[in-house]
């Protein structure tokens, strides 16, 4: 039996390689829509195509000829759409659940697998670490009890995908909001939380938030223009 795993994120190379290590299924492991594509026009043909953390949308082609597999990190019908964990913690929550689901041509609106909780503890880079580790231990059992997905039940609530520049810190915020917005986007290849002063842009991460007070990393660069 084949199975692919298209995951962006060093966390998910890393965890894919101590699994795969242990496993004597065929498992192949792609970080972007051409590495997918090019696997599947080799004819390597997978039971399941799991996407723990992807950034692209997957052609309905693939969906439909496919069991495609992705993991959400709200308690779908809430939380749908994009930056779910950004939005979460702007929203407040402390933690949450990591959602298998069926992908079809709505956006996380596929039938669910299971559920596993999830706590929001830390940087974006440390929980989507930990979300990738749970992912794993939800795709073993999806594959060996051959789950079947049910469908979402209660009143769907859209995320809308963040921008860059939704990153700038709002000036009105708690010492406790500020620590959340930096750990927020602190993770590869995603904005800094950043403040601007004059002709400069200050970029913030490694943040902590000890006795009423926030440290972080600081990064000054000039404003684009």
């Amino acid at each position: 039996m084949n199975y692919i795993i298209a995951a962006v994120g060093d966390w998910n190379k890393e965890l894919f390689t101590g699994f795969f290590d242990k496993n004597s299924s065929n498992w192949a492991y792609v970080s972007t829509p051409a590495e997918l594509n090019k696997k599947l026009s080799e004819g390597f043909s997978p039971r399941y195509i799991f996407f723990p953390h992807w950034r692209w949308i997957v052609p309905v082609k693939i969906l439909t000829e496919f069991e495609c597999v992705c993991f959400h990190m709200t308690d779908v019908p809430y939380g749908r759409g994009g930056s779910p964990l950004q939005n979460l913690i702007v929203r407040g929550h402390k933690a949450t659940v990591l959602t298998a689901l069926q992908m079809e041509k709505g956006l996380d609106t596929g039938p669910v697998y299971l559920k596993k909780p999830l706590g929001l503890e830390g940087s974006a880079e440390a929980i989507y670490n930990r979300a990738s580790q749970t992912a794993w231990q939800m795709i073993t059992e999806i594959i060996s009890d051959e789950m079947k997905p049910t469908a979402q039940q209660g009143e769907a609530v859209v995320f809308q995908r963040r921008i860059p520049e939704q990153s700038e810190i709002p000036n009105d915020l708690t010492l406790e909001q500020v620590y959340d917005y930096i750990r927020m986007l602190d993770a590869p290849g995603y904005p800094k939380a950043f403040m601007e002063k004059g002709l400069y842009q200050i970029d913030f991460d490694q943040a902590e938030f000890t006795a009423g007070e926030v440290t972080a990393r600081v990064k000054i660069k000039l404003k684009d223009l």
